[in-house]
């Protein structure tokens, strides 16, 4: 059963943009939605909903054999509380869902350590009342409640200790890879975008692979990296964790070391479903916008409008005229059927960081062959003429324009 209470004077599309996210969600955990419920009004300190509202939802619950309630709302402890006692099932929020989608779709040890480290964050604020109504049908002063709120708090806060440890270890790993990456030649590149934008189709088609690309969020939670071909130009292209409305902050910091793939890159591919309404477009580019502006310090953003073969050229116009002063640098594509794929590789190009070109000059001989082979897999060699050197045309990031040119001094005649 789906349930969400909207504020007053709030925007009707909109709120019903968010329910229909909800049910998203919902199909997304595996759950069957067979009823949902909503109403107008502030917040009730005890029910979330009005009390005459709350009794229709356990009437329905009762009626339609639900099993389970959900909340797009936060809902409070007690709250949480109080409706299960009334419905006689499980109740959770929408943030309790995203969790439980984490979960499943968590499959390495990392991410499983990440979406642990979140459902803590968000047990932690609860833990008192979690243990007081736990306890509300025992005798007062049973074996001591403030000493099992204390215990079970303190153990909360021993286990997320431990799990951040563990997890600042791996962003050090992570700093290291990104490091020899780069050393190595390799532009970085991060796919970003509100969940259930098209990011993995994309990759696929970027990098002819096939990952899994289904129309349900969150489909993508553990980064994937690949090598992405840029005409003689390596670069390697991560699909990430897609982007949702509201994420609270303790949700968003578990994740650090996954989304600081994104905001440590060469250049962000903004992925956006160009073919919803333009209200919708605006919101979600505005939550990505939210989420990269503060930590990505300069880094390149391309806007990718993917979906285009849903749209007419009109409409697209009409859409772009609507969108673009949230949408930097766009480029139109469809990753379904292929097209603006090489606009969109011609793009990336133009705005990853500069490479250098030189001219060289080896010895005709074994060390200079030597050389010559790590010259081509580590930039692009444009020109070759073999005499009694070996002149050399060559491009490539300025780190190995200067290793080359130290290679060629240390040649020497």
């Amino acid at each position: 059963m789906l349930v969400k209470r909207t504020a007053p004077r709030s925007d009707p599309e909109r709120s019903e943009n968010l329910f229909l996210e909800l049910y998203e969600l919902a199909k997304a955990a595996g759950y069957r939605p067979v009823g949902e419920l909503t109403q107008t009004r502030f917040p009730d300190s005890k029910y979330q909903l009005g009390r005459g509202k709350i009794e229709e939802l356990a009437e329905l619950v009762e009626r339609t054999g639900a099993e389970k309630v959900i909340f797009y709302n936060k809902l409070s402890t007690t709250q949480l509380y109080n409706i299960s006692e009334l419905c006689r099932c499980q109740v959770i929020d929408r943030f309790q869902l995203i969790l439980e989608i984490f979960a499943k779709r968590a499959v390495t040890y990392r991410s499983k350590l990440q979406v642990e480290l979140a459902r803590l964050r968000y047990e932690l604020p609860r833990a008192r009342a979690v243990v007081s109504l736990l306890k509300k049908e025992e005798r007062a002063g049973f074996m001591g409640l403030g000493d099992y709120e204390d215990s079970y708090e303190q153990d909360l806060k021993k286990r997320i200790s431990r799990i951040e440890t563990e997890l600042a270890s791996a962003e050090k790993d992570d700093e290291a890879l990104r490091a020899f990456r780069h050393r190595q030649g390799f532009s970085l590149i991060s796919l970003a975008g509100y969940t259930n934008a098209g990011k993995s189709t994309l990759f696929n088609t970027l990098v002819d692979e096939s990952t899994e690309a289904r129309n349900m969020l969150f489909t993508t939670l553990v980064p994937m990296t690949r090598a992405l071909d840029l005409g003689g130009r390596k670069a390697l292209l991560t699909d990430t964790v897609g982007f949702i409305e509201e994420l609270p902050h303790w949700m968003v910091d578990a994740f650090k070391s996954t989304l600081d793939g994104i905001f440590l890159s060469d250049l962000i591919l903004l992925v956006v479903d160009v073919s919803e309404d333009p209200e919708t477009i605006l919101q979600k580019l505005t939550t990505c916008h939210d989420t990269l502006w503060d930590k990505i310090q300069g880094v390149p953003v391309i806007t990718v409008l993917n979906k285009t073969d849903l749209l007419s050229p009109e409409e697209l116009e009409t859409r772009l005229e609507e969108i673009g002063y949230l949408a930097p640098n766009p480029i139109q594509v469809s990753a379904k059927d292929g097209a603006g794929i090489a606009e969109l590789k011609a793009g990336i190009i133009g705005h990853l960081p500069p490479w250098e070109t030189c001219s060289l000059s080896l010895p005709n001989s074994e060390k200079g062959m030597s050389v010559l082979s790590w010259l081509y897999e580590e930039g692009i060699v444009h020109g070759v003429e073999y005499g009694e050197r070996i002149l050399v045309d060559y491009e490539a990031r300025a780190e190995v324009i200067n290793r080359a040119r130290a290679l060629e001094q240390a040649l020497g005649d």
